[in-house]
């Protein structure tokens, strides 16, 4: 079944001391192009999410993001700068000494003094240990941005598809016309042929030889045979349970050939008409598989 590069997973923890929350966006491209975002305490893990990454969402323009936020109660801690303290108490106790005054305050207005007491951030966890928590909201995002390409992938099955059945229609009306299209063609030729045999330079095996290669050139059975395998095998495709993009893009080319071989042998005004059909159907279906993984 298809599945579409474009796509959206996201995954959050709110614990006590922290919060986590992963997100993963993919829209579509040739090829793997990666952008990771991660805290700088996992940077180590950086190759590790890629390697998650490419062999999950295998094809795509793919971004991840990694926030690790504490909260704010945890985001600071207080600790006394004890030698600090400890000299602006003695020149606080010198001072009342110097003045005569109470002692009693004096341990409380030494706090209170300038860079005693210091708001330090608080250490990041070990790397190591936070991946521990972050690795299983990684899988839990790809797996919601997998079930979001799978969705997505189910409505370009269903439009693709519609796309080719309307290829296989145009053809059959192509096959009903076909005898009438070579009825014509004899017609013309058999209104000339007592006007060319008149002539003193006439070759009758020349003109034979020269009527079978000209039929042959008109003649599209062998175009509209190689047309419904490759829609077949489009169908076959198409339902593959491994990523199919870029085999589908391969069979339709194949098929606009026979489109533009039928096209041109044809000599025919309404097999023109639905030669022109299928080709929009194909550029439908050419668009669609751009997205396709």
């Amino acid at each position: 079944m298809l599945q579409s590069m474009t796509g959206f997973g996201s995954s959050r923890l709110d614990a006590d001391q922290y919060t986590i929350s992963v997100e993963i966006r993919s829209l579509n491209s040739k090829s793997m192009d990666l952008s990771v975002r991660l805290p700088r305490f996992l940077a180590e893990q950086e190759y590790e999410v890629r390697n998650l990454l490419t062999k999950s969402l295998v094809r795509g323009k793919v971004s991840i993001c990694i926030d690790f936020s504490r909260n704010k109660a945890q985001r600071t801690q207080n600790s006394i700068n004890k030698e600090l303290l400890q000299a602006y108490y003695r020149e606080l106790e010198e001072a009342a000494d110097l003045v005569g005054a109470e002692k009693q305050d004096l341990f409380r207005l030494a706090l209170q003094m300038p860079d005693v007491m210091q708001q330090e951030q608080a250490e990041d966890e070990a790397g190591d240990t936070v991946w521990s928590v972050v690795q299983p909201l990684v899988q839990e995002a790809l797996e919601s941005i997998n079930t979001f390409r799978a969705d997505e992938g189910k409505a370009l099955t269903t439009e693709i598809m519609s796309y080719i059945d309307r290829i296989r229609i145009l053809l059959a009306e192509i096959e009903k016309r076909d005898p009438v299209r070579m009825e014509h063609i004899r017609n013309r030729i058999k209104s000339h042929l007592t006007e060319i045999s008149a002539s003193e330079s006439f070759d009758q095996n020349r003109f034979e030889q020269e009527m079978i290669y000209f039929m042959e050139k008109l003649d599209i059975a062998e175009e509209k045979v190689r047309l419904i395998n490759h829609l077949h095998y489009f169908t076959e495709t198409v339902y593959l349970p491994e990523p199919t993009g870029k085999k589908l893009g391969f069979i339709s080319q194949e098929i606009g050939r026979e489109i533009n071989t039928i096209g041109s042998k044809a000599n025919d005004a309404v097999i023109q008409r639905y030669v022109v059909e299928m080709k929009e159907e194909l550029e439908k279906i050419k668009e669609q598989i751009n997205n396709i993984l």
